[in-house]
């Protein structure tokens, strides 16, 4: 009996050394940490349940039976965040390069179907050198095996993915269609074809890092949600995040303690928006302002600054923020901030995220690059979302709000739940001076006629109260009382019923 246990656990040190000491020295060079110290920072202290710790390939071809490694290059299993369960995959880099066998999709296939049967997060850590070679259309495989995975759990648990190093060729999609993409700075990168494949066929001279580093897919590509200086920063703020986010989609999301007055008044926010229409403003301080102890996780903070996306808790409870940012673009809509925010909205509805939208917004960029983009169709995902999210909605009107941008941004008209305004909101197909041009164009000659003109449109229209006449807006707030008001509107809507009619799915214009 003593020594089938010394076996276990002799086999048990094997398989944890992953490829020996030479290669976990090797990836602690590059400023990585090994998978499994990537798990044990992830979850909490003890409790990862690991699956599958003696499987090996099963490949005979180019000598590959000589060297079968305990694992296959991926460390799999569940284990809690903060006392809450989730499902983990680690690719081992030192194993094989992390590279995908047959057994290895297999091992990721085994948690993420438990994940969906037991309704709890997946948590995937990519660090690979791709398929494996030597496996051929096996690895292939296995990487289709996991994509139908990803496209089974989306919208029924949450998804994270963190790219802890290389992640490229048919690689990618995996973590394509998770729900968030964490990157860390200088040592991760994805890309479809590398570096050298672009050469050949293009004959462009890129670094790995150009093309698929962290900083690139943050603020050029918008692939990935967030990038992060090292290891242990990432697998810090992935926990942030999870502490937001339901289990999956029959559950709500987590309330937290909370020790902020819910009806803190904040005096400081009646002289946020600037007496000067044009003067821009940082609506970050509004989100801030309006969260329990100041608490904002951003979403993809340095893809389109002119809409923030990001989570709150407003009495302990999980929000999604969607807001114009008046600092960049004027807060205007456009291809990339409608698609950033639409993916946003959409995630929060599957997942019965309430959500908090801020307005400022002076219209939809104009320009021939953003119709020549399609912004019709980019512009229509972010009001498509908006129309059919069920979860609670409520919209806050801080200043201008004009022609279809007002209509997309969670108005009345799709179905928002309560939608305030400040007193400096302004309610409007355009602003005053295009539309005096347009009703008044046989008098554009006389600047003091067209000067008289733009006064009485600006007295008529620059003020939320016509809207409010005809019941678009239920109630005109002081900017003070914003976190009070917006507090109460979602706890009345904590019970909130509401139901689309049957379709086997939608056809978002994608």
């Amino acid at each position: 009996m003593k020594d089938i246990l010394q076996e276990l656990e002799s086999r048990r040190e094997t398989a944890r050394a992953g490829g020996g000491e030479k290669r976990v020295a090797a990836q602690h060079a590059k400023g990585k940490l090994t998978a499994r110290e990537r798990i044990e920072l992830l979850l909490d202290e003890g409790s990862f349940e690991e699956f599958d710790m003696f499987v090996a390939h099963r490949c005979i071809d180019f000598g590959m039976e000589q060297d079968r490694p305990a694992g296959d290059g991926v460390v799999t299993g569940w284990g809690t965040v903060n006392g809450r369960m989730v499902y983990v995959f680690a690719q081992d880099f030192t194993v094989f390069g992390g590279s995908v066998s047959e057994t290895h999709g297999a091992k990721i296939c085994k948690i993420m179907d438990m994940a969906i049967q037991n309704g709890a997060p997946v948590i995937g850590i990519n660090d690979s050198g791709g398929a494996r070679i030597q496996e051929g259309v096996g690895s292939l495989a296995a990487y289709g095996e996991v994509f139908q995975r990803n496209v089974m759990a989306s919208g029924v648990v949450p998804q994270i993915s963190l790219i802890m190093g290389p992640c490229a060729g048919g690689a990618v999609y995996s973590p394509a269609m998770t729900d968030f993409i964490f990157m860390v700075k200088d040592s991760s990168y994805m890309f479809v074809t590398g570096p050298d494949v672009v050469k050949t066929v293009t004959n462009e001279q890129v670094s790995a890092e150009e093309l698929g580093g962290a900083t690139t897919h943050t603020r050029k590509s918008s692939v990935a949600d967030a990038a992060y200086e090292n290891d242990v920063e990432a697998l810090a703020e992935t926990r942030r995040l999870i502490d937001f986010l339901p289990l999956n989609n029959r559950e709500k999301a987590p309330v937290r303690p909370f020790f902020d007055d819910p009806a803190r008044v904040e005096a400081s926010l009646d002289t946020l928006v600037p007496d000067n229409p044009n003067q821009p403003y940082d609506m970050k301080e509004l989100i801030t302002k309006i969260a329990d102890e100041g608490d904002f996780f951003e979403i993809q903070r340095d893809f389109a600054g002119n809409i923030i996306t990001g989570f709150i808790r407003i009495e302990g409870q999980s929000v999604g923020v969607v807001a114009n940012q008046p600092m960049v673009l004027a807060g205007c809509l456009d291809i990339d901030s409608s698609r950033k925010a639409a993916r946003f909205v959409r995630f929060c509805d599957a997942f019965e995220i309430p959500i908090l939208t801020l307005v400022d917004v002076p219209g939809f960029l104009p320009g021939v690059s953003q119709e020549y983009g399609g912004v019709i169709k980019h512009g229509a995902k972010l009001l498509f979302a908006y129309a059919e999210a069920t979860v609670p909605k409520v919209t806050v009107l801080t200043r201008k709000t004009y022609g279809g941008a007002y209509v997309v941004m969670s108005s009345k008209h799709l179905r928002g739940d309560f939608n305030y305004a400040w007193p400096t909101a302004e309610v409007a197909v355009m602003g005053a001076k295009g539309a005096v041009e347009i009703l008044y164009r046989s008098e554009l000659g006389d600047p003091d006629k067209i000067a008289a003109r733009v006064k009485d449109y600006e007295d008529r229209f620059a003020n939320p109260f016509v809207a409010a006449e005809k019941g678009f807006i239920d109630e005109v707030i002081m900017p003070h009382s914003t976190r009070r008001r917006v507090a109460r509107a979602f706890a009345a809507l904590r019970s909130k019923k509401l139901v689309n009619p049957w379709k086997k799915h939608d056809n978002i214009p994608l």
